[in-house]
């Protein structure tokens, strides 16, 4: 535990804090930014975990595939659909523990610049959807890494108001945005009708 606080702490004191109330912005912050902003017609692959249980509860759509159980393979998916699909918006929500595992897959779409896929970024500095482990580098510059790996449109968000305006920028992808987030304090049960988010007990 005092470990992951001190990881914590080395991430936020970067000054990645603001969401206008004194506290990290949440991944619900972002995703009621990404629920208004989504274009007609977009894919949104969501990763394992809160990732996919929250946008579930959030904004469950046809359009959604909620990847279960498969840490890092997000990005791998959605580049797929970006690739098959070119004519839709694909956007992907991965965290930052999961690109750690598989950087390759950044790496490949940098080499294939598939320009109708956004990639979303959740950094928390922690693997949320094992237990809440810190991550060996939770300070690590996620958007300076996307840009070394060929993905030139690639930035770090700190606010809900910042990542607006990201979105409503007409740049052609791909974009990796890193959204920087405080841990999740609540997790969520398997998507269904009567889904609810109950407190997080890992610590």
């Amino acid at each position: 535990m005092r470990r992951r606080h001190r990881a914590h702490s080395r991430f936020f004191s970067r000054g990645r804090t603001s969401n206008g109330e004194g506290r990290p912005p949440s991944r619900a912050d972002y995703y009621q930014v990404l629920a208004k902003a989504l274009p007609a017609r977009a894919l949104v692959v969501t990763a394992l975990g809160n990732a996919s249980y929250l946008w579930a509860v959030m904004h469950h759509a046809p359009e959604n595939f909620y990847v279960e159980d498969s840490m890092g393979l997000a990005l791998p998916l959605a580049l797929g659909l970006a690739v098959a699909q070119p004519k839709r918006r694909v956007f992907v929500v991965e965290g930052d523990g999961a690109i750690l595992m598989h950087m390759g897959a950044l790496v490949t779409v940098g080499a294939v610049k598939p320009g109708n896929l956004t990639v979303l970024l959740i950094q928390n500095g922690v693997h949320a959807a094992s237990g809440g482990q810190a991550l060996t580098n939770a300070a690590l510059d996620l958007a300076q890494l996307a840009r070394s790996s060929g993905i030139p449109h690639a930035e770090n968000i700190a606010t809900p108001d910042a990542f607006a305006s990201a979105l409503a920028a007409a740049e052609s992808g791909p974009r990796v945005l890193v959204l920087s987030t405080a841990p999740d304090s609540k997790s969520c049960a398997r998507p269904s009708p009567s889904i609810r988010c109950r407190p997080n007990t890992a610590s």
